[in-house]
């Protein structure tokens, strides 16, 4: 749900209700992942999508009927060999569904965190008794919560706990609590969805495909900065569509920058005096990635320098480059895009190969922190 949550926050702040469809959970070859919601209001307009359109008619109609009863309910959507036009996945995965009318503070006030950047969880029953399902907590980083989930308060701060270590992690899922901290005689499962600010995109170097790149990054979902020593280049108006310019020595500049396990760094700077302290800092980082440009003989070379300058092999190991996948580009938005998708297929454990004659999944388990 909140990964629509600006849209979200507007209805509610118009103070129109409205029932919303979350995915639980996936098996399979399922096209949205955990979090992935629609969201249907008494006029019958709707946002966002939980399928793909293969199942959305029949969700749309759960969300009217939640509207009209009050009431949440839980269901389970998959492919019929019996029939394959009956309401299902005919790319042959399952998801269940939540789908729940928006009542109370609880969810607008997630709502309006998500929109507005602040770190928020949204915790809620998945699973469990009919009475319970769908109530919700809304849990801030250091733990604290509003809301209910009808239970025992030690209920309440055992889900805060869990929600808050998602949180932290930057990861929507689903997590049980058992029978003696749930005090209704079963198991509850909770789906707890988390909103994050976004992942920080770095571009190392004011030029023509530092441009490509940050259009493609923002496209993503990252916050992107551009950063070069040269006033001349880093300009606005070269960058229009970057979140942030930097004039300052690359390593100067990440040095004193805040990263984080889901941040990208893009080195175009192609040169060794700006690589080489740059690279020798990144490469020490817990990011998720670090890419330099060039060559191959300005990889070995600059490969050398880093090893002269005190790099060892493990850490060397970390670096893309060249940088991006082997798409065979040759404009500026070619090479932004291979390097996109080797920032993608990274992050989602991809090999970068066709798909085509590949016997890989095509959608795989989420191995790392939340993204874009």
């Amino acid at each position: 749900m909140l990964d629509i949550a600006d849209e979200l926050n507007r209805w509610a702040e118009q103070g129109r209700e409205f029932a919303v469809a979350t995915v639980v959970s996936v098996g399979g070859s399922a096209p949205r992942r955990p979090g992935a919601a629609l969201a249907v209001d008494v006029t019958g307009a709707a946002i966002g999508s939980i399928s793909g359109g293969c199942v959305e008619g029949a969700v749309y109609d759960l969300c009217q009927q939640a509207l009209e009863d009050g009431e949440a309910v839980r269901e389970r959507f998959g492919y019929s060999d019996e029939d394959a036009f009956a309401v299902g996945l005919t790319c042959g995965g399952v998801i269940d569904v939540l789908v729940t009318p928006v009542r109370g503070p609880v969810v607008p006030a997630a709502l309006a965190a998500a929109a507005s950047g602040r770190p928020a969880a949204l915790a809620r029953i998945a699973d469990g008794p009919a009475e319970l399902l769908g109530r919700a907590l809304l849990v801030r980083p250091d733990r604290s919560y509003d809301g209910t989930l009808g239970g025992h308060p030690d209920l309440d701060r055992t889900a805060a706990d869990e929600a808050a270590a998602l949180l932290e992690a930057g990861r929507t899922g689903t997590v049980v609590i058992g029978e003696e901290g749930s005090r209704c005689g079963r198991p509850l499962t909770l789906l707890v969805e988390t909103s994050v600010p976004p992942p920080r995109m770095i571009v190392f170097g004011a030029m023509d495909f530092a441009a490509a790149l940050v259009r493609v990054g923002k496209f993503l979902g990252y916050r992107v900065t551009v950063c070069d020593a040269r006033p001349v280049f880093a300009t606005k108006t070269r960058f229009p569509e970057t979140d942030e310019i930097v004039v300052e020595w690359p390593h100067r500049y990440l040095e004193a920058t805040e990263v984080d396990s889901r941040t990208a760094l893009c080195v175009l700077t192609h040169d060794p005096k700006f690589d080489v302290p740059l690279l020798q800092l990144a490469l020490k980082l817990p990011v998720a990635y670090v890419g330099a440009m060039g060559s191959r003989r300005t990889h070995e070379d600059r490969n050398q320098r880093l090893r002269d300058a005190g790099v060892t092999e493990n850490e060397l190991a970390r670096l893309r480059s060249p940088i991006g996948l082997d798409l065979g580009a040759r404009t500026p938005e070619e090479t932004a895009l291979s390097i996109a998708a080797e920032i993608v297929a990274d992050r989602r454990g991809g090999s970068g190969a066709a798909l085509s004659g590949a016997h890989t999944p095509i959608h795989r388990p989420v191995r790392s922190l939340a993204g874009p």
